[in-house]
């Protein structure tokens, strides 16, 4: 069973490149800052939101495990 995650953007750090939703569109959205959003962290795989996480150019995507807090990424 996958564990639940939660997943947030920086929005101090967000620069809008929108690589996180070209990975993985059910999960993370553009808002009308043209800034990324993460609206549904059930929305596609822990394999799938880490790489997102892990393509964004300035690391403004966090995730961690729901359940026990610890820290996915970075």
């Amino acid at each position: 069973m996958a564990r639940k995650l939660k997943v947030w953007v920086d929005h101090d750090t967000c620069v809008g490149n929108a690589m996180c939703e070209a990975i993985v569109p059910k999960v993370f959205r553009l808002n009308d800052n043209r800034q990324s959003e993460a609206v549904d962290p059930a929305g596609d795989t822990e394999e799938k939101i880490l790489e997102a996480a892990e393509n964004c150019p300035v690391s403004a995507i966090f995730v961690e495990d729901a359940e026990t807090g610890e820290r996915l990424f970075p």
